[in-house]
């Protein structure tokens, strides 16, 4: 029972690195692309911009997954945050087509 223990936090880290991070990019991607948007640029420009700067935003996600001291608050900000990014640009866009 130990030895599954041992493991436990191991793996949850590994799953808040990959997982938590690919949500956190996800909405960070999601919010540049309607932020562009918003303001009046063109989607490929706000898309190509988002993808230049989330291989960056999930290295330090990545990163920081396992350089952190509460595995609690990586999930919360990494997966949390994700969630609210996705969840903003998902309100600007409806503001954008509201508006159209």
């Amino acid at each position: 029972m130990s030895h599954v223990q041992h493991w436990l936090p191991l793996s949850s880290r590994i799953g808040s690195a990959l997982l938590g991070g690919y949500i956190f990019v996800w909405g960070f991607s999601s919010l540049i692309v309607a932020l562009n948007l918003f303001l009046g640029g063109d989607y490929d420009e706000g898309l190509t911009l988002a993808y230049m700067l989330a291989f960056l935003v999930f290295i330090v996600a990545f990163l920081w997954a396992f350089a952190a001291t509460s595995l609690t608050r990586v999930w919360l900000i990494l997966a949390g945050g994700g969630t609210a990014m996705t969840v903003a640009a998902w309100m600007l866009t409806q503001t954008l087509s509201a508006q159209l």
